[in-house]
């Protein structure tokens, strides 16, 4: 089979004015990139609110493995399968942040012959969004160090400020470092920190932010700074809102793409999935629904990381009402965690698969508590035997859901037409989503809650570090929102080598952080790195371009 990139540049992309006018947008209301990316107006937008909304699906998975699970692929192919039944779908996706493009990871488009395109650009620079909110960070940033270089009138603590610097690139040598060296006049000296850009509380606010008054609003809640007598330093303190929106202000319109089938894609946004929501923007998604019957969307991870955020975070902040999600699962991937190493995942193991299967069982139970259908969706391989597939069955029925087999990888929206018939029937059904915990709860009560009733944990052991965060953050009276854990992906309980369906465990915290811009509680368990680093042998190694513009080597 022809790799990613050969395959989505032998596609035939349609001008993104085409793609745009299918979906009532005029050609004025766009503001194109290139022919075949552009954003979409504010003025579109607003003349799109009296649409009645349509269905919004949620694609999720199990615990990711390195044997792959294809969560975007399968959004992507559901979108293709929706148009060859005749249905008006459009799909809202997070965009590429450079780190994993060039890194190990790879990029964020799809896979196969279920990709959006063009996916070059769409992993590279795309419409600067990423950029404009690294310098928008960065502004915050050298204001903060400005205004202790110039007297320091809110009476700052240098050793107490909280708010990183950040690029999009993947570099360890930038975790630790120090600012402010070689003499008065280059500053206070004091010890700083860069993030990946993805990982700025500024992409979180800009995805859960619906219009330009809403983003000022909660820019200016960032929590900054304490002071001397620990005091809480907010970004308005520091008189720089008004810019930030102003290297913001296109950044919050929505990008609108194809996929290879032409099917219209709404990427916009990428909060990290650990230290933030790992869902694409609310502004995307709410357009989603104006323009389409069935918008699709997806969040980062596993159920447990992506999806529970997806509810119990975005959803509770832009009043969404989700008709049905859609459970990813590989047997490849539940033979890995019934114990099969990598290399032996495709070969035929009934008994691993049996063992291993738990874990989709641990996703289905989480997943039933916020009251919506489940479709459990398995990219199929062709090394899948009919007796493991009996397992799935099986399985499946036992539980009470539904599944179907997809084949989008190696087939695109063709592959998928069992998948979609039976989400359109899913969709039809009873819808009563509610948030897993009410946000007047204690913090510590939401922690616990969600480690029990998703990760299916004992309970939580708070550190003496995090005990004090939490009296400090219901000091400042904000407490009351939503809690984003910071977890491995890899298992459901803290520890990334437990895999299948621990049991018997508790969730250690080691400490809690405020994003008050955002307008969540951040809760640290196990580390997590907001900083990734290269590998040995980065994909950077084998990115190319020719003379005639053609590049190579990008996934």
């Amino acid at each position: 089979m022809k790799t990613d990139i050969e395959i989505a540049q032998e596609a035939k992309i349609k001008p993104i004015t085409e793609i745009a006018d299918k979906l009532g947008i005029k050609a004025d209301e766009l503001e194109p990139y290139g022919r075949y990316k552009a954003k979409i107006s504010q003025e579109a937008i607003n003349k799109l609110q009296e649409n009645k909304d349509g269905k919004l699906v949620l694609v999720t998975a199990i615990n990711p493995t390195p044997a792959g699970e294809g969560k975007t692929t399968t959004t992507v192919g559901l979108g293709q399968a929706m148009g060859i039944l005749g249905k008006k779908s459009i799909i809202a996706l997070r965009e590429p942040s450079l780190g994993p493009v060039f890194g190990i990871k790879g990029g964020a488009a799809g896979g196969g012959y279920a990709q959006v395109v063009p996916m070059e650009d769409i992993n590279l620079h795309f419409t600067g969004d990423i950029h404009a909110i690294t310098t928008a960070n960065n502004l915050l940033c050298a204001v903060i160090d400005n205004h202790l270089q110039q007297g320091n009138e809110l009476n700052i603590d240098p050793r107490q400020i909280l708010f990183k610097r950040c690029m999009d690139m993947n570099d360890r040598a930038l975790r630790f470092i120090n600012v402010g060296l070689g003499g008065p006049v280059n500053g206070v000296p004091r010890e700083d920190h860069f993030m990946i850009s993805v990982a700025s509380e500024i992409m979180a606010i800009l995805c859960l932010s619906k219009d330009i008054n809403d983003l000022k609003e909660r820019l200016s809640k960032i929590l900054v700074a304490y002071t001397y007598d620990g005091k809480p330093v907010f970004a308005g303190d520091l008189n720089v809102i008004g810019s930030m929106a102003v290297l913001l202000k296109d950044a919050i319109k929505p990008n609108l793409v194809q996929t290879l089938e032409n099917t219209p894609a709404l990427m916009h946004g990428g909060p990290f999935a650990n230290i933030a929501h790992g869902c694409n923007s609310i502004v995307a998604t709410m357009l989603g629904l104006k323009l389409a019957d069935y918008c699709i969307t997806e969040a980062g991870f596993g159920s447990d990381l992506g999806a529970e955020k997806f509810f119990d975070i975005k959803c509770r902040a832009g009043d969404l009402k989700p008709s049905a999600v859609v459970l990813v699962a590989t047997l490849r991937a539940l033979k890995y965690n019934g114990g099969v190493s990598k290399e032996n995942v495709k070969d035929e193991n009934v008994e691993a698969l049996k063992k291993g299967i738990v874990n989709l069982g641990a996703h289905i139970d989480s997943l039933k508590q916020f009251g919506i259908p489940i479709l459990v969706a398995v990219n199929r391989f062709h090394t899948d035997t009919d007796a493991e597939i009996k397992v799935l069955s099986d399985y499946c029925e036992n539980y009470g859901v539904d599944y179907a087999l997809s084949e989008v990888f190696a087939k695109g929206g063709e592959g998928g037409i069992e998948l979609a018939k039976k989400l359109i029937e899913a969709c039809e059904g009873e819808s009563n989503f509610k948030c897993l915990y009410d946000t007047d709860k204690t913090i510590e009560e939401k922690i616990t809650t969600v480690a029990q009733k998703v990760y299916g944990a004992k309970g939580i052991e708070l550190s003496l570090k995090a005990q004090k965060s939490i009296k400090r953050i219901e000091d400042l009276g904000l407490d009351k929102q939503p809690v984003c854990i910071v977890k491995t992906q890899y298992s459901l309980s803290d520890d990334p080598t437990l895999l299948g369906r621990p049991e018997g465990f508790n969730i250690h915290v080691s400490d809690v952080s405020v994003s008050a811009g955002a307008g969540f509680i951040v809760v640290y368990t196990g580390s997590i790195m907001t900083m990734p680093g290269l590998p040995k042998k980065p994909a950077a190694y084998t990115i190319d371009i020719d003379n005639d513009g053609n590049i190579t080597g990008l996934s």
